[in-house]
C-alpha cells in the first residue's frame, strides 16, 4: 500500500503455478482498487470476474498502446507510442475491426482441421526425439517451445530452412532474463526477416495465412507487422502454457487420467487455472462508473486475469485444480472484441501435446524438487517457467 492508499500489483508467486500472493485478499476486500503504476501514474486494478468482463467488453475503455500504463517495472521501456500499422491488438475500432476481419477469414475451420493433423504429427516427432535423447532433459527446450514454433511457422508459411532463425529471434524477444540489447537485436532481425517473407509470398503465394493476406489491400508494412505479431504471440504463449501445464499436472498426478479421458474439458481448466497472461490493461476514454468507483478519462485499469479466473463467485473452489470441472467462461483468452484470435490454435496444440506426452512417458516426473523450478520475471508479461527439467523410467 502506498502513502495515497493505492496498492502495488502483487507479482510474487510461492510456486510457478500459484497466483501472486495478495491477489485473493484484494479481490475479497476491494475488487476495484486504486493502483500505483511504476511510472507514477495512479490508475486502478480490477480483480473480480464480473468486473474483468465488464471492462473488456466496454468500448469506453481503450487498448491503444499510446494510452496505456504498465503495472510492472519493465527495464529499458521507453515512453508509450502508438502501435504501428497492423498491430491491431493495440488498436481500437475501426482500425482494429478492419484487420481482425481480414484475419478471421484466414482462421478457417478447414485450416484448423489440417493444423490439428499436423499438430499430432509434430508432437510425435518431438516425442520420438525425446525418447532417442533419453532422460533427463529440459522439457521447455525439447518439447514445449518447438511444437508451437513449428505450428505458427506452418500457419504463416515460413519455409522450413528459415524456421530455426525465426524461432531464435522470437525467443530472444520474449524469453525471461535476456539482456535488452539481445531483445532489440531479435526484434530488428525478426522485422527484417518478415519483410523478406512478405516479398516472397507476393511473388509466389502458397496455402498459408500470409499468402492469403497478400490478396487484400494491406501494405507490405501492415502485412509484416501482422506476421510479426502473430509469430510472437503464437509461439511464446502456447509454449509456456504447455510447459506450465506439464508442471502443474506433475504436481497433481491424480488428474492425468482425466486429461486422457476428457482432454478438451481438462485443457479449459488448465487455461483457467494457470492464466499465463496475468493481466491486461485498458485506459478510460471518458469518465466511467465501475464497481461503485469513478474511473476518470485517461486512467488506466489493469484487469487481473489471474484473479478473475480464481474468483469463487464464478468458479467454486477456484484454487483447486479440477480437470473435471466445466471451466467455460474463463477470461484466459481475454473477452470482448479483443478476445484472442488464435485461441483455437492454442487449444489444438495443447490437445495434441499434453495427452500424447503422458501417454508416451507415463513415469514422467520432475528431475528437481518443484521449489527449484524458476518462474519468468513479471516484466516479460507472459507467465511461465524458464526451464523444466524432467526425467522418466527407462531411457539409455
Amino acid at each position: 500500500m502506498t502513502d495515497n492508499g493505492a496498492v502495488v500489483l502483487p507479482t510474487e508467486r510461492p510456486m510457478p503455478d500459484d497466483p501472486p500472493t495478495g491477489l485473493a485478499g484484494l479481490r475479497e476486500t476491494r475488487p476495484i482498487a486504486p493502483l500505483a503504476y511504476p511510472d507514477g501514474h495512479l490508475g486502478w486494478v480490477v480483480t473480480s470476474h464480473a468486473l474483468a468482463r465488464e471492462v473488456l467488453a466496454d468500448r469506453r475503455f481503450s487498448a491503444r498502446a499510446e494510452l496505456l500504463h504498465v503495472p510492472v517495472e519493465q527495464p529499458g521501456r521507453g515512453p508509450a507510442q502508438p502501435a504501428p500499422p497492423g498491430i491491431f491488438v493495440s488498436q481500437d475500432p475501426p482500425e482494429h475491426t478492419r484487420y481482425r476481419r481480414l484475419l478471421t477469414g484466414e482462421f478457417t475451420v478447414r485450416r484448423m482441421r489440417l493444423l490439428t493433423e499436423r499438430a499430432e504429427e509434430i508432437t510425435g516427432t518431438y516425442l520420438d526425439a525425446m525418447e532417442r535423447q533419453g532422460p533427463p532433459l529440459d522439457l521447455q527446450a525439447a518439447f514445449a517451445s518447438p511444437i508451437p514454433a513449428v505450428m505458427i511457422c506452418e500457419l504463416l508459411g515460413v519455409p522450413e530452412q528459415d524456421r530455426e532463425r525465426f524461432r531464435s529471434q522470437a525467443e530472444a524477444m520474449t524469453a525471461g532474463g535476456v539482456p535488452q540489447e539481445e531483445r532489440i537485436a531479435g526484434f530488428l532481425g525478426m522485422r527484417e526477416h518478415m519483410r523478406e517473407l512478405i516479398e516472397a509470398k507476393r511473388a509466389a503465394p502458397t496455402d498459408d495465412v500470409l499468402s492469403g493476406l497478400t490478396r487484400s489491400d494491406l501494405s507490405d508494412e501492415e502485412l509484416a507487422n501482422i506476421g510479426f505479431m502473430l509469430l510472437g504471440a503464437g509461439l511464446d504463449t502456447t509454449a509456456n502454457m504447455i510447459s506450465l501445464g506439464v508442471f502443474t499436472l506433475l504436481r497433481h498426478p491424480g488428474q492425468i487420467a482425466t486429461l486422457r479421458s476428457a482432454p478438451d474439458q481438462a485443457i479449459e481448466e488448465l487455461l483457467r487455472y494457470l492464466s499465463i497472461i496475468p493481466f491486461l490493461t485498458r485506459t478510460a476514454l471518458e469518465d466511467v462508473e465501475l464497481g461503485g468507483e469513478k474511473v476518470r478519462a485517461g486512467e488506466t485499469v489493469t484487469i487481473s486475469i489471474t484473479a478473475a479466473n480464481r474468483d469463487p463467485g464464478r468458479f467454486p473452489d477456484p484454487d483447486a485444480l479440477d480437470l473435471g470441472r466445466a471451466a467455460t467462461g474463463h477470461v484466459g483468452f481475454g473477452h470482448g472484441v479483443h478476445q484472442c484470435l488464435g485461441q483455437q490454435l492454442a487449444r489444438v496444440e495443447m490437445r495434441a501435446a499434453l495427452p500424447a506426452l503422458f501417454a508416451r512417458f507415463p513415469s514422467l516426473r520432475l528431475a528437481v524438487p518443484p521449489e527449484q523450478i524458476r518462474s519468468r520475471t513479471p516484466d516479460v508479461l507472459i507467465h511461465g517457467v524458464l526451464d523444466l527439467p524432467v526425467t522418466w523410467d527407462g531411457g539409455h
